[in-house]
């Protein structure tokens, strides 16, 4: 069927707006005359060559013609008085029709503005109650297959949605729409009999009337022997097919007052019946694939943040927009040897799935380069190589730090990205100079990496594009204004105290006004505490069988020192186990530090690569049980290999 020329997208009835009075109208009369310029022909059609008329409006309260309406269509003077007069059939015929189109033109775009399933099953039922129908009751299969798969046996139709309305009297008003409860409501699930009659209803996908032979048997088995059913043709079942197989099926009810359904409006329920199947099936396939967006985008961005010794993270990441969750912007926080950590954010070009897919690759690389404690600069190098292995126009920007809690230093190296902005404790901000380099992906370029100052108390912010560049701004007024916000928002808290780190995150994000939202926002701030000096003891001992007992006398001294002579049993005997490993394996001196914090560290390096492995001893062996006692008496442990060796490292709570 094709749409009315004229149609009127969107308008309803009077009828189907509840809460609305509906007034007697005033119809205007049209009685059988020769042809006037703009006025239609037998067929309903403007005279060609003559001025259309447009189609006057129903005033007061009056609905406009519906589908199915009588046959004997009557019409009146258009003076208000004047005795009616019967409009020639096929004139009425030919409204009717116009009726129809354009009700089915109104209906399918109300239901193709649908996204999700329950906006297109809700277009679907507004659009036809109670235009169409007294009552609709829409069955979808349970669950509904997506796209190729398989649908899972057995063939299950649930009741997903039904809307109904009624004519009620109002003490000292007139009609008046309001919601009707069904006194005898339809099954929840049906299961469609492989065979059955509703079986071969769906299998035949036309729709049909409900006093039908072939309906007479389908209806009681889709909603249950109970429901009562209206008599002659005011019922019609309505499968719903989809691109390859039938999802579901749409009932249509008529009251006994109303008119009855007429053959042509098979065929309304048919296109209807249609864009709705259609519709459902695309909303399902893009459900999945923003599941699967969103699932990959959460993948690649880490699910916390660590918390490692001295210094305090908070991160935030936007997407560019809801339908579109998933770009190439990443952060990351990887613990490093020595209670060091590194700062990583990135920005892949684009916000696509080929984009999440990349900088999940990209991310991967540098967390494993990171486990080597490679220095920043030749992180970014391999990171660059790994780019071009990917494929041609594989661009990135990026942003590498390293931050020593007990030298208070941090090392930047920066692959075209933004800098960095660091918040100091008085409340002062600033943009770091960083050398800009340039993107991941170039090739053949070297970076450059600088060491700076990390003052307790200082805050770094390491964020993407998307904060301070949109079509508003270029990026240099946005860093600015970034700059201003940070030291605005410091001065509120005093000269003395460093605003909370997640309530800063979320006032830099307000920031952002209307149109500055044009690519995905990654956001990584990192409280910098430190370690006092007062609280980290660090030796050398040389490999030789005289270490363990030197440690042990050391690791004593600096307990005491530090009134935690209680763990003291502890510590001499893991210290003992771990030194004397690696005084094994070791050429050159032992180093040995001892970091008090929350807890008790303990981290021993050496020169050899080979990572200790905790393994069950038999009892003929002479060792192999130091890692079980480290593992058994130490809160945590681990073992890290370097590019000049490995450190063993355990810790211990601490009295509270």
């Amino acid at each position: 069927m094709t749409e009315h020329p004229t149609s009127h997208e969107g308008r309803q009835p009077l009828a189907a707006r509840p809460h609305e009075r509906t007034r007697p109208r005033q119809q205007a009369a049209e009685a059988p005359v020769p042809a006037q310029p703009g006025a239609p022909d037998g067929g309903g059609r403007p005279v060609p060559g003559q001025a259309a008329s447009r189609p006057t409006a129903p005033t007061g309260g009056g609905t406009a013609p519906q589908p199915g309406a009588p046959a004997a269509a009557m019409a009146v003077n258009a003076t208000p008085g004047a005795p009616a007069a019967p409009v020639a059939p096929d004139v009425a015929a030919a409204r009717r029709e116009g009726d129809r189109l354009r009700f089915v033109g109104a209906a399918t775009r109300r239901i193709a503005r649908g996204i999700d399933l329950d906006e297109i099953v809700l277009g679907l039922c507004r659009a036809t109650v109670p235009t169409f129908s007294d009552a609709i009751l829409v069955y979808l299969r349970d669950p509904l297959p997506v796209g190729d798969e398989r649908p899972v046996a057995p063939f299950v139709l649930r009741l997903r949605r039904t809307d109904r309305l009624r004519l009620a009297e109002v003490e000292g008003e007139e009609l008046t729409l309001v919601p009707d409860p069904d006194p005898t409501p339809a099954a929840e699930l049906c299961e469609v009999r492989s065979g059955g009659a509703l079986a071969e209803v769906l299998r035949g996908v036309r729709p049909v009337f409900g006093d039908s032979a072939a309906a007479r048997a389908a209806l009681p088995e889709l909603l249950g022997p109970e429901h009562i059913l209206p008599r002659g043709h005011r019922a019609i079942l309505a499968p719903l097919r989809g691109r390859r197989r039938v999802i579901g099926a749409a009932v249509f009810l008529r009251r006994p007052e109303r008119p009855g359904f007429e053959p042509n409006d098979l065929l309304v329920a048919a296109q209807l019946a249609t864009h709705t199947a259609l519709g459902i099936d695309k909303a399902v396939l893009y459900g999945r694939e923003a599941y699967i967006a969103d699932e990959l985008q959460r993948t690649m961005l880490p699910d916390s943040l660590p918390q490692p010794t001295g210094v305090r993270l908070a991160s935030r990441y936007l997407p560019a927009a809801e339908t579109a969750r998933v770009g190439g912007d990443w952060y990351d926080a990887i613990p490093l040897p020595g209670s060091r950590v590194a700062l990583v954010v990135g920005d892949v070009m684009g916000h696509s799935m080929t984009s999440a897919a990349i900088m999940g690759q990209l991310r991967t690389t540098a967390q494993t380069l990171a486990g080597l404690d490679l220095p920043p600069q030749e992180v970014l190098h391999h990171l660059d190589e790994q780019a071009q292995r990917l494929g041609q126009d594989r661009m990135a920007t990026c942003m590498y730090a390293v931050y020593d809690p007990v030298s208070h230093r941090i090392t930047i190296a920066n692959a075209g990205h933004p800098p960095p902005i660091l918040l100091h404790l008085g409340g002062r901000a600033e943009v770091l100079r960083v050398p800009p380099g340039a993107p991941i992906g170039v090739g053949g370029v070297d970076f450059e990496a600088v060491e700076l100052d990390a003052p307790a108390g200082a805050t770094l912010l390491l964020y993407t594009d998307g904060l301070v560049e949109s079509r508003l701004r270029d990026v240099w007024t946005g860093i600015e204004q970034l700059r201003e916000r940070l030291a605005a928002t410091a001065q509120l808290t005093g000269p003395d105290h460093s605003p909370p780190l997640e309530a800063l995150c979320d006032d830099v994000l307000d920031m952002l006004g209307p149109g500055d939202r044009d690519d995905d926002i990654a956001l990584l701030a990192a409280r910098f505490d430190g370690i006092a000096p007062s609280d980290v003891a660090y030796w050398f001992l040389e490999p030789e069988d005289a270490a363990p007992g030197r440690a042990r006398r050391l690791a004593r001294r600096a307990l005491a020192r530090w009134d935690l002579e209680e763990l003291s049993d502890s510590v001499e005997l893991l210290i003992s186990e771990v030194v004397t490993n690696a005084v094994r394996y070791a050429e050159r001196p032992v180093t040995l530090r001892l970091l008090k914090t929350d807890v008790l560290r303990c981290e021993v390096g050496d020169d050899s690569p080979q990572l200790p492995r905790q393994r069950r001893a038999r009892d003929t062996d002479e060792g192999g049980r130091g890692l079980f006692l480290v593992n058994r008496l130490a809160r945590r442990w681990g073992a890290t290999r370097l590019s000049g060796g490995k450190v063993v490292w355990f810790e211990l709570a601490t009295r509270t």
